[in-house]
């Protein structure tokens, strides 16, 4: 084995703020040209380990023991030493894109600057340079977007930027903090294709931080378990998915949610050309309709009715508008779990803003119980919004961080005026019990609380008004693999004990194959295939139903080569 390029050794971490240290004795090495991923539950040490490296935590942190980075210990450098370190030797990738760059800056002057700070250049050298990084990163026309604004991009396009910029000084070392968790199936794909792209052109070591056993498979070469603020389990990748050795490896690998063997099974019909993909045959007319109409609306009212919705964001200062939903047609039963899935920028949101109401359709119809939420009068919306209950994506920037949990979950009861006084702490005790959670956590804030714990929260204030539907945008793709697990059982406990109707939507085929009813597949603003959840998944009609499919990464490195490889076949066949 080659020398260790990072020697991670006896790391303790405390907070003076009290209680157990959010690291103890940990220790791992990483040679060149190696992944090496550390998962565990939140809170386990994973991030704080790896952002005392560059010297990122608060001045309320102590860290002892050592981190060499080629004989050279990082603990040991002052300000200026660690500034030189970060973003030159070695290379940050965070969580959440939009947050890791200047919305007020152009994504060209922060990639000059991250060039110009640590190499003597002029400003057309490095811009040339921050050319060349973005078609490195292959992102589509690079001198356009050099001008463009981090609102103007996606989240595949924004976290290609903060790669580029990661790597722009030609880093030894690229520490990736779940870089692919707020992502869909293929961007995801996309982007870990990226990371073994510039692993092997540059022999750059990825320590990887993620809770996505799925990455872990197709991407790392060995595994760091931690829990507690410890290291429980390292080994190869292999050996940790196949035979771990301690019960806690063995819970977080039983937690992950999974596509089933026949959704596997149908990815290679298609490869092999097994599936017939005309529009015409018996099986997409009866259980895959991808028309603006409604299909096979039943007898009784849907809880939710959406007929040929059509959305068109019209672009400002001559810029071409976008058709972001044309012709959808859905519908939710009560009783019933729609799954909506589809790439980033595919329509899904837009078809959940029409829904809420929060986005006005260009045409089409959109109806709750009954009510066109678009053409009732005021009083009627009203009245409607008290039947529709949404949970969002990001627990922590959905609730307001000045305001306790109580007095989150009680806000749309005082807002709807059902109840007054004492009867609404009662309420907010009930809801609590509800989404088990304790009632002493009423006077918390949302710092206070878990990423679980949060959502819960949130899930508990949608339900307040016991809606009759229920609009749940990517509830559990931030959270851990455990917690995520935990977060979908209680939807589903929920779900069934309360018989509202709920659109989930959600990247993640695994947990749509686990959760919903019914699945409709969003391509371009168009539903190219929809019907029962058993028939989309396992008999997939459509190319781009497939190519999601194959996508979708599983906990095992054998079967994710071999899925890999199916991604690539049936990208290049989709037009």
């Amino acid at each position: 084995m080659s020398r260790p390029l990072l020697s991670v050794e006896d790391v303790t971490i405390t907070f003076s703020t009290g209680g157990t240290p959010a690291a103890q004795d940990v220790g791992y090495a990483l040679v060149p040209g190696e992944v090496l991923a550390v998962v565990g539950e939140s809170g386990a040490g994973k991030t704080v380990t790896a952002m005392s490296l560059l010297g990122l935590l608060p001045a309320t942190a102590t860290v002892t023991g050592r981190a060499l980075l080629r004989g050279r210990d990082l603990y040991s450098l002052g300000p200026a030493e660690l500034r030189a370190v970060r973003g030159n030797d070695v290379g940050m990738i965070f969580q959440e894109p939009t947050s890791a760059l200047n919305p007020v800056l152009t994504v060209g002057t922060q990639l000059v600057e991250a060039i110009r700070t640590h190499q003597d250049v002029t400003a057309a050298a490095a811009r040339r340079r921050a050319v060349e990084l973005l078609e490195l990163v292959r992102l589509p026309e690079p001198e356009r977007r050099l001008r463009s604004y981090p609102h103007e991009l996606s989240g595949g396009q924004l976290q290609r930027v903060v790669i580029a910029m990661a790597i722009a000084n030609d880093p030894v070392l690229l520490i990736a903090d779940e870089p692919t968790t707020a992502l869909d199936v293929t961007v995801q794909a996309e982007i870990l294709e990226l990371l073994r792209d510039l692993r092997a052109r540059f022999d750059t070591a990825i320590l990887l931080i993620t809770h996505d056993m799925g990455v872990v498979a197709d991407i790392a070469d060995r595994v760091v378990v931690m829990r507690d603020g410890r290291v429980v389990e390292q080994g190869d990748v292999t050996t940790i998915f196949t035979a771990p050795r301690e019960d806690y490896t063995k819970q977080l690998l039983g937690a992950v949610v999974s596509l089933g063997g026949a959704a596997t099974h149908a990815v290679e019909q298609a490869l092999r050309g097994e599936v017939r993909q005309d529009s015409d045959s018996h099986l997409a007319a009866a259980e895959h309709p991808a028309t603006g109409s409604v299909p096979d609306t039943p007898a009784t009212e849907p809880v939710l009715l959406v007929e040929d919705l059509s959305v068109t964001y019209h672009g400002r200062f001559r810029r071409i508008s976008v058709h972001a939903a044309d012709g959808v047609g859905l519908h939710v039963e009560p009783g019933e779990i729609l799954g909506l899935v589809g790439e980033s920028g595919s329509g899904k949101s837009t078809v959940a803003g029409a829904v809420t109401g929060l986005v006005t359709p260009d045409h089409g119809a959109v109806r709750v119980a009954g009510t066109d939420i678009h053409r009732a009068g005021r009083r009627a919306v009203r009245a409607v919004r008290r039947r529709i209950g949404v949970v969002f994506q990001d627990p922590l920037s959905s609730l307001n961080p000045r305001t306790t949990v109580a007095a989150s979950i009680a806000e749309p009861v005082r807002l709807h005026r059902t109840l007054s006084g004492s009867a609404v702490d009662d309420r907010v005790d009930e809801l609590l019990e509800m989404v088990t959670l304790p009632t002493n956590l009423r006077g918390r804030y949302p710092h206070e609380l878990s990423g679980g714990q949060r959502q819960r929260v949130c899930i508990a204030r949608a339900l307040a008004l016991d809606p009759d539907l229920l609009v749940a945008d990517e509830p559990t793709s931030a959270l851990d693999v455990s917690v995520q697990a935990r977060v979908l059982d209680l939807i589903r406990t929920l779900q069934r004990q309360h018989r509202f109707a709920c659109l989930f939507i959600s990247h993640d085929l695994a947990v749509i194959e686990q959760l919903a009813d019914r699945v409709a597949v969003m391509h371009r603003g168009h539903v190219v295939e929809q019907g029962p959840t058993s028939a989309v998944l396992n008999r997939p009609l459509h190319p781009y139903t497939q190519r999601l499919l194959a996508a979708a990464p599983v906990a095992d490195p054998a079967e994710q080569r071999r899925r890999r490889t199916a991604w690539h076949e049936l990208d290049q066949r989709l037009p």
